[in-house]
């Protein structure tokens, strides 16, 4: 019987010819990724089942990124980021991407690619269940618990139960008012938040692969709201020369098998979808930026591994130029990459970061920020009843901060226009 992508690299790393949907197997881990808020759990467990002296399985396939709790006062985040330190110098680690040095990136699911830990046919682990993202490389990747990453860093390996596949076929070309996040919202909205549970997510269609890398990234970044297991485009030229440009490793592609068995699939055009906006407090709670005219707004945040990539500003960029924002806007780059392209890249002859200084939004440092809430310091932190749009990734109650307020998601296009007027609007509105 035919493969999947998913089930292929699953089979390679278990070293079988063949694996099905249902089926439990052990299989060798090429990266695992951990970061502040799971690093020093992860390797307490680590420590305590493997011994005080022992060390993890490969040193050149760990890799620590402090990104959530980083830009604070708050003691028990710092001592988080100090444990990390801890072990980096423990294990001698060389992939340690330390903040308040030049080698600190930000948030980790986009670092990770831009460092070069992305690569086909390889399966990453990670202790967030955002990892996901890397799917969009043609990977097998998924998050992880603790006590399963401690059992990786002592092994290289995990157990896994081969997920079934569900295929979404997006066809057409993406309408310059549109961007990948409203596809995946609206995907999400139609099969709901447990409607992928425990299943690979495959994009493809002539939609996904005419896009750039970023936006399969945003499409694999949320098949977790949708309950995925991992989610996973097609290779091509544009993901190799975006991986062979980050890294000299050798890495070897997988593709569907003719015959391979799909559980699911959902086809349709992407012309035909709206700009998307997910309503509080969940990710499924799905209806367009046009039905939500005039709803009121008091915050805008463009940030996050869903929604602060560059192409994220650049798209907020062409909204934002020459117009000024009516309600307090954050803007986070997701990593100092980003942040320094965000000086380099213009739009209409100025950067986009001076378009949106000029416009009136206020940059933090890159991390997470307020994706995930964090102590009262945090950069963008909703501290009451405040109604914000964000081109973050989930907007259950208290995700930002406050459990009082409502979280609206969207693109960076629908949150551009929104922060504008101070409502809910249709980027159509400033798009001619």
């Amino acid at each position: 019987m035919g493969m999947t992508m998913t089930e292929k690299i699953l089979a390679r790393h278990a070293g079988k010819a063949s694996v099905a949907p249902g089926e439990n197997i052990w299989i060798n881990v090429d990266v695992l990724m951990t970061h502040d808020v799971c690093g020093p759990g992860t390797y307490g467990i680590f420590k305590k089942k493997f011994g005080d002296n022992a060390k993890v399985w490969d040193r050149q396939k760990v890799v620590l990124i402090p990104d959530h709790y980083i830009f604070t006062h708050d003691p028990h985040a710092n001592r988080n980021v100090e444990i990390l330190r801890r072990i980096a110098r423990e294990q001698q680690l060389p992939y340690f991407y330390d903040v308040g040095t030049p080698r600190y990136k930000g948030v980790c699911h986009i670092a990770l690619p831009e460092e070069g830990h992305t690569r086909p046919g390889e399966v990453l682990i990670g202790t967030d269940s955002h990892t996901c993202t890397a799917g969009a490389f043609n990977q097998f990747a998924t998050g992880v618990g603790n006590t399963d990453a401690a059992f990786i860093m002592g092994t290289g390996k995990t157990w896994v139960k081969v997920p079934p596949t569900m295929r979404f076929i997006i066809d057409g070309a993406l309408p310059p008012y549109l961007m990948a996040k409203d596809l995946i919202l609206h995907i999400i909205g139609e099969i709901g938040v447990d409607g992928a549970t425990y299943k690979a997510m495959e994009f493809c269609g002539d939609c996904v692969m005419a896009g750039g890398i970023e936006d399969r990234m945003t499409l694999c970044n949320m098949v977790i709201e949708a309950g995925g297991k991992n989610g996973i485009v097609p290779c091509d030229r544009t993901t190799e020369e975006y991986v062979r440009a980050r890294t000299d490793r050798p890495f070897e592609p997988v593709e569907n098998d003719r015959d391979a068995k799909f559980c699911f699939e959902f086809r349709f055009d992407a012309g035909k979808v709206e700009p998307t906006v997910a309503k509080p407090h969940s990710p499924d709670h799905r209806d367009t930026a046009r039905n939500l005219r005039g709803t009121k707004l008091d915050r805008a945040y463009i940030g996050s591994c869903t929604g602060g990539k560059l192409e994220d500003f650049v798209a907020a960029a062409t909204i934002l130029q020459g117009r000024e924002v009516r309600i307090d806007t954050f803007a986070v780059p997701a990593t100092t990459e980003v942040a320094r392209r965000l000086k380099e890249v213009k739009v209409d002859g100025r950067s986009v970061e001076e378009i949106l200084r000029a416009a009136g939004a206020k940059f933090g440092e890159a991390s997470c920020a307020a994706c995930l809430g964090g102590p009262d310091d945090t950069f963008g932190r909703l501290m009451g009843a405040e109604k914000c749009i964000s081109t973050t990734n989930r907007n259950f109650p208290g995700r930002m901060g406050s459990k009082a307020a409502q979280v609206f998601l969207a693109s960076p296009l629908t949150v551009a226009a929104s922060a504008i007027t101070g409502e809910i609007t249709d980027p159509r509105d400033f798009l001619h």
